[in-house]
């Protein structure tokens, strides 16, 4: 680990070299680039920097206890017990720093929410989880932004994807997804009897241009009148808008805007951004045979949490997370949740890559 950090070290001091090179500072791309690897890097070298520097200390106290003086040697093994307490947290510190960074952690998200089995009720909770997200996303002062909306007739949600813009949002979003669980009576049940359903959630890295192009000869483009409630022109244009990857045949509708133009460009970048998981899972798949070893594998068929409302409690199934705070998640109080399941996953990541 230490000659990998004395690497890391040695490239953070090439880095400042090139950041002053006259010919690196006329070249813009060159220069941005080599300034997010320095900053990049910068954590990990302040730290072990710090490391060190408590080494050098910890060698210095352990000559102070020689000491024949005993109220000297007192205080150097006061000062030994300090710095090895230290260093234990330094050296834990770097093997976190050291895990490989997703390089999706940075993008904005396509959050997609779907109500699954449970009829109405599912509906109902999928609108549920829509206000919780949008909550959250207010207190990270995130945007969000509807791409596509599809209502049920009695308030909920049948499905509605919605594009997460701000700092960090795919690394806090990204074990959202897979199947929520939700438990309550509802309100049309006059029995009081529980009723389980579903809703799926997918969280998906938005892409760039550049990194996932695609060819209009491989697109059908299908336009014709929207459905369900919107403004006075909703059900009387063809402004909807299908579109169809013919290699892939994965498929995108948006009606939410009244121009057609603007549905278009919405389910492209739905479609671009469904094209990057896509490729990301198949790469995820090449390198392993076990999909439950991949970190921040996100797979959507597993169950992942339960929303039990008569108990007012939450389950996340994947760390054993229990809390009995219900009201306060579903107002977008997740952030709990999220700490833990980050704290679990780099965990796992570094004993796999230990």
């Amino acid at each position: 680990m230490f000659d990998k950090l004395a690497g890391v070290e040695e490239r953070f001091c090439q880095l400042e070299q090139l950041l002053s090179d006259p010919k690196v500072l006329q070249d813009r791309g060159a220069f941005q680039k080599y300034s997010r690897e320095h900053a990049d890097l910068s954590d990990i070298v302040n730290v072990f920097r710090i490391y060190k520097q408590t080494d050098r200390e910890l060698d210095e106290s352990l000559e102070l206890l020689k000491d024949a003086d005993p109220e000297i040697k007192s205080m150097a093994k006061e000062e030994f017990d300090r710095l090895t307490a230290r260093k234990a947290e330094l050296e834990e510190q770097l093997k976190y720093l050291l895990i490989p960074k997703d390089p999706l952690d940075e993008k904005n998200v396509l959050l997609e929410i779907r109500a699954g089995t449970g009829g109405d009720e599912a509906g109902l909770f999928a609108a549920d989880l829509y206000k919780m997200y949008n909550k959250y996303a207010e207190s990270r002062h995130w945007s969000m932004e509807i791409m596509d909306l599809h209502s049920t007739g009695v308030g909920g949600v049948k499905e509605i994807i919605v594009l997460v813009k701000g700092k960090g949002a795919y690394s806090r979003l990204k074990y959202e997804s897979g199947t929520h669980r939700v438990q309550r009576v509802p309100t049309t049940e006059t029995q009081g009897r529980i009723h389980t359903s579903a809703v799926t959630v997918a969280v998906l890295p938005e892409a760039e241009d550049v990194e996932v192009q695609i060819d209009p000869s491989e697109l059908r483009i299908d336009v014709f009148r929207s459905s369900g409630p919107g403004g006075q022109s909703v059900n009387t244009t063809d402004s909807a808008v299908r579109v169809t990857h013919l290699p892939t045949g994965l498929v995108v509708s948006c009606q939410d805007e009244k121009s057609q133009h603007k549905n278009k460009a919405k389910a492209l970048k739905v479609l671009r951004a469904r094209l990057l998981d896509k490729m990301i899972q198949e790469q995820d798949a090449k390198r392993s045979q076990d999909r439950k070893n991949q970190v921040g594998s996100g797979d959507r068929s597993e169950r992942i949490r339960t929303y039990n409302f008569p108990q007012g409690r939450m389950t996340d199934h994947r760390i054993g997370l229990t809390l009995y705070r219900l009201d306060s998640i579903l107002q977008g109080d997740i952030d709990e949740i999220i700490d833990s399941l980050i704290a679990y996953y780099q965990s796992q990541a570094l004993q796999n890559a230990q």
